[in-house]
């Protein structure tokens, strides 16, 4: 069975390119992203690896931690690490799973065999502080991902577990953001101080809270 949004992401033990580790320790009360790769070696992946490490300021001030997966070796991993920092001009600093086996890959529902019975997808997984998945993207081997967006995303899944908002399309770091429904007009003054803008009676939009 696939896993969903708000399902539990499964825990694991396994040996990375940082040393064995149990996931949901190695996340502690942090955020996560876990994210899948095909193969060591592969071109558009190293490039996604590269961005991971030159962004690590980014995640780490939204206490995020990264880890990335590939079903090649942990040797494996280690060429091809020294691949990625010589030529995408980074130090990889997050650990990089090995999943020979693919126990983590089938516990995650990363083989998808329309696309290769054997390989892991490009598959994409943040998880909140309790362990809980919040976010899934799935991208095709031809395209690379879009760090900004997984970053746009954080930023919105964090803002929206503190406060009753949502964001609205495009949406980025300081812009309005929209009152939930299940905001009572009459309690929208107290809530949201900054004041707020009635577009239809179901759509207010109010300064960002934390901003």
């Amino acid at each position: 069975m696939s896993l969903r949004l708000g399902d539990k992401a499964p825990n694991f033990k396994a040996k990375t390119s940082k040393g064995e580790i149990d996931f949901y320790e190695f996340l502690g009360d942090s955020w996560g992203v876990l994210f899948s790769h095909p193969a060591d070696y592969t071109p558009v992946c190293t490039t996604e690896l590269g961005r991971t490490a030159a962004l690590k300021d980014e995640f780490e001030k939204r206490n995020v931690k990264v880890a990335a997966l590939s079903v090649d070796s942990v040797e494996s991993h280690h060429g091809w690490i020294e691949d990625i920092n010589e030529t995408q001009n980074v130090e990889v600093n997050f650990p990089i799973i090995g999943d020979e086996n693919r126990e983590i890959a089938e516990a995650y529902d990363m083989i998808h065999p329309n696309a290769s019975a054997t390989a892991t997808v490009r598959s994409l997984f943040v998880i909140a502080p309790d362990k809980t998945i919040k976010l899934i993207i799935s991208y095709p081997a031809s395209t690379g991902r879009n760090f900004q967006e997984i970053l746009r995303v954080i930023d919105s899944l964090q803002l929206t577990a503190n406060y009753s908002v949502a964001t609205p399309a495009d949406w980025k770091q300081g812009e309005d953001v929209v009152i939930t429904p299940a905001v009572k007009d009459e309690d929208v003054p107290a809530k949201f101080p900054k004041g707020h803008t009635v577009i239809k009676p179901y759509l207010r939009m109010t300064p960002q809270p934390n901003k």
